[in-house]
């Protein structure tokens, strides 16, 4: 058996069946990081003594024969943008090199309650701005399919680390597609929950209108057990919502599949989608429509609109959420006090001082209604399309990203077509939708592409159980 290709309810049941101990399961996973993640770059920091004792405690608490959660011990991935309590969080920038957290993350705190094994911390781009994971102060992550490629971005550290066996599942955010996109990249599951579903507290804040935390795995059954661990209202964060999220969210129905209307959006198969990902994408149509499943067209006529309205709106709030940064505070530095002007201007590299400087400018005094209102007003007008569209199908099924995983150092000089990159994922941000990216099949090169599925808000349940529906259907 090969540990390193459990999922986490196999992983469960072995624990308690005694086929293994989750030390052991840890032990693997810390061995494929130190053979080779030094090729992969995915993570940052590994917690290779507290990862070993917290497995040592779930195997003592299994032992005494206690009831633990189907996470207990199931060794996670965290994004470097969220807070574990005594670690180093740097938001893969230098200006928070010597930054340790104060305090867990509310996420962190539910699943220590859980007993997960926290087995390191993955790389990003700096402060979650990019789709490549190249933007980072530390290194830039590979993809595990072809390592002359991106494994895509902002949480491409956490699809690489599932993706070659270094992680069982781990936690990203998604702002913009930084989920979904680099889960597409490297052929894994990626769920980014409806605005408000997870709290943000702890969580470094990028574009607090559209982040949100979640799950990376290898299964859909994976992704529905670790968002329903992390769900729900949280006093620390006043954007966070009360919903029931147990039951089918946790372990979604596949049969519930059938009686979901599915609508294709027509604005989504547009010039520049790569012909490899078209034909993966209509395979997967077909097997929809082939079992009697309800498939229409439908539009959604300003997602043209989706890049340039939050390439608007996104400066503006990094811009403000960026300047507590200073170059004093978060930092063990004595010389920072001294010149915080040359000390930001040494810590935050080229993308962020992109984004810093033309939210400053969109916020200014003059440009305001000219731009960000004028961004906001579009934002609505995407946020409408989705609504009309719900009116007369359950989920929306689409390509996640317009091509496969590109070359390392193919985009980084043309930061539009870069940002293009994320056309297909972006619009349910906007609209604050829960999607989610699976697997659906592989380019002429071998190289992974993932379909994605938007539902209603809160309506997780759709999507799981539809993407559990799917993934039943191509396994068998």
């Amino acid at each position: 058996m090969d540990l390193n290709e459990l999922t986490i309810s196999e992983f469960s049941r072995g624990i308690r069946k005694k086929l293994f101990s989750a030390e052991e399961v840890v032990s693997a996973y810390l061995a494929e990081i130190h053979s080779h993640d030094k090729n992969i770059g995915a993570f940052l920091e590994v917690f290779e003594s507290q990862a070993r004792k917290t497995a040592q405690e779930v195997d003592l608490a299994l032992e005494r024969g206690e009831e633990l959660s189907p996470l207990a011990g199931v060794p996670l991935g965290v994004k470097d943008n969220i807070l574990i309590e005594g670690t180093r969080t740097t938001a893969g920038s230098k200006i928070l090199e010597s930054y340790v957290a104060s305090y867990d993350a509310s996420v962190i705190k539910k699943l220590k309650e859980k007993r997960v094994v926290f087995i390191g911390k993955t790389n990003l781009d700096e402060f979650a701005m990019g789709s490549s994971t190249e933007n980072s102060a530390y290194q830039v992550t590979k993809n595990p399919h072809d390592k002359t490629r991106v494994p895509g971005g902002s949480s491409g550290g956490s699809a690489a680390a599932v993706a070659s066996g270094m992680a069982l599942a781990a936690l990203g955010s998604d702002t913009f597609g930084s989920i979904r996109q680099p889960a597409s990249f490297c052929g894994i599951v990626g769920l980014k929950p409806t605005y408000g579903a997870v709290s943000r507290s702890g969580l470094i804040a990028m574009t607090s209108s559209m982040d949100q935390i979640g799950p990376m795995t290898k299964t859909v059954e994976d992704a529905a057990l670790l968002f329903s661990a992390i769900a729900g209202k949280d006093t620390l964060d006043a954007t966070s919502v009360s919903h029931e999220w147990e039951g089918e969210v946790a372990r979604p129905d596949p049969s519930r599949a059938r009686l979901l209307r599915i609508g294709i959006p027509r604005e989504y198969f547009i010039e520049g989608l790569d012909n490899d990902v078209r034909i993966v994408i209509e395979d997967v149509i077909s097997l929809f429509k082939s079992s009697g499943i309800a498939v229409t067209d439908v539009s959604l006529p300003h997602t043209a609109y989706a890049v340039p309205c939050y390439y608007t709106m996104m400066p503006g709030e990094v811009s403000a959420n960026l300047a507590r940064f200073d170059g004093v505070r978060y930092a063990e530095n004595k010389e920072a006090s001294r010149s915080p002007l040359a000390q930001r201007g040494k810590g935050f590299g080229t993308e962020a001082k992109r984004r810093i400087i033309l939210g400053t400018f969109v916020l200014s005094s003059g440009h305001h209604d000219a731009y960000y209102k004028k961004a906001q007003a579009v934002r609505r007008l995407i946020s409408d399309d989705f609504r009309h569209v719900f009116q007369n199908v359950d989920v929306l099924l689409s390509p996640t990203a317009p091509t496969p995983a590109f070359k390392i150092g193919e985009k980084v000089d043309n930061p539009v077509q870069m940002y293009l990159s994320d056309v297909f994922t972006g619009p349910t941000n906007l609209a604050g939708l829960p999607a989610i990216s699976i697997p659906g099949g592989k380019t002429s090169e071998n190289l992974p592409v993932g379909f994605q599925l938007i539902g209603k808000h809160f309506c997780e349940k759709d999507i799981l159980a539809l993407g559990r529906w799917y993934e039943n259907e191509t396994s068998a």
